[in-house]
C-alpha cells in the first residue's frame, strides 16, 4: 500500500465516492419486505379457493365432475372481494371458460389454458406472488382467446394413425401389467391416465372415457388385483378400450 503514490490513492478515493454515496443510500432498503398488496385472511381464501379449484380440476372426469363450476365461481367471487382489475379479469375468464365447458365439446385450446392457469394458482404466495399481476393477465388472455376460438372440426387423418398405433403400444402394456404377478397397479394406473390424457389432447373422448374408467377400475380394486373378478373386470375393459381405438380409423 506505501508503494502506491498518495496522488493516486486520493483519485481513487474520489472516483468511489458517489459509488459508496449510492450504495449507503440503498443499505436502508436491503432486505426489507415487500408490504403485503391484500388483507392476510382475503389473500388466504384465494389460496384455499384455487387449491380447492385445482382439486375438481383434476377429478374433473370423476368424482369432482360437479365440483368444478363451483369451484371456478368461488375464486370469482373473492376476485371481486380483491377490487384488482387483474383479478377481476381473470375470474371473469374463467367464468367464461366455465361457461364454455357447458358446451360439452370444449376445445383443446381451452382445456390447455385452463390447465396452465389452474397449475399457476397453486403457487403458495397466492396474491402477494412477485409476479402475480403478469401471470393474471397472460393467463386471462390466453383463456379470453381460447373461450372464443371456433376450431376446425376436421380431424388430421395422419394424427389418428399416430394416436392409434401409440394407443396400441400402451395397450400392450397395460395388458402386461395386469398378467404379471402381482398385477403392477402402478404401470396400470399411469399408463391409462397417460392413455387418457393423449386421447383428451386430440379430442377422442371415448378412448380417454375409457381408459379414465378403467384407471379407476384399478384404484377401486386395489387390494384384490390379484383376484379372478378384478382380471375379468380390467380385462373386459382393455377389450373395450381396444375396440374403442381400432374405432377411430373406421
Amino acid at each position: 500500500m506505501s508503494d502506491i503514490p498518495e496522488d493516486d490513492l486520493e483519485d481513487s478515493r474520489s472516483a468511489l465516492a458517489s459509488t459508496l454515496d449510492a450504495t449507503a443510500a440503498i443499505l436502508p432498503w436491503v432486505g426489507k419486505t415487500r408490504p403485503p398488496r391484500f388483507d392476510a385472511q382475503l389473500n388466504e381464501r384465494w389460496i384455499d379457493a384455487s387449491i380447492r379449484l385445482d382439486q375438481a380440476w383434476s377429478n374433473r372426469h370423476g368424482a369432482g365432475a360437479d365440483e368444478l363450476r363451483p369451484a371456478i365461481f368461488n375464486l370469482y367471487a373473492i376476485a371481486i372481494e380483491t377490487a384488482d382489475s387483474d383479478c377481476l379479469r381473470l375470474g371473469e375468464a374463467l367464468a367464461g371458460a366455465a361457461d364454455r365447458l357447458e358446451d360439452g365439446a370444449p376445445p383443446v385450446r381451452l382445456i390447455a389454458a385452463l390447465t396452465g392457469t389452474i397449475e399457476c394458482l397453486r403457487d403458495r404466495a397466492g396474491l402477494e406472488h412477485d409476479a402475480f399481476a403478469e401471470r393474471a393477465r397472460h393467463f386471462a388472455a390466453r383463456l379470453e382467446t381460447a373461450t372464443t376460438s371456433v376450431e376446425i372440426a376436421e380431424r388430421s387423418i395422419v394424427l389418428d394413425r399416430l394416436f392409434v398405433a401409440e394407443a396400441h403400444e400402451q395397450l400392450e402394456l397395460l395388458h402386461d401389467a395386469l398378467a404379471a404377478l402381482p398385477p403392477d397397479a402402478y404401470v396400470l394406473t399411469t399408463e391409462a391416465l397417460k392413455l387418457a390424457q393423449h386421447a383428451e389432447t386430440l379430442e377422442i373422448w371415448g378412448v380417454m372415457h375409457l381408459a379414465r374408467q378403467f384407471a379407476d377400475s384399478v384404484t377401486h380394486h386395489a387390494n384384490e388385483l390379484d383376484g379372478d373378478a378384478a382380471r375379468d373386470t380390467l380385462l373386459a375393459l382393455l377389450d373395450r378400450l381396444g375396440e374403442t381405438i381400432d374405432a377411430v380409423l373406421a
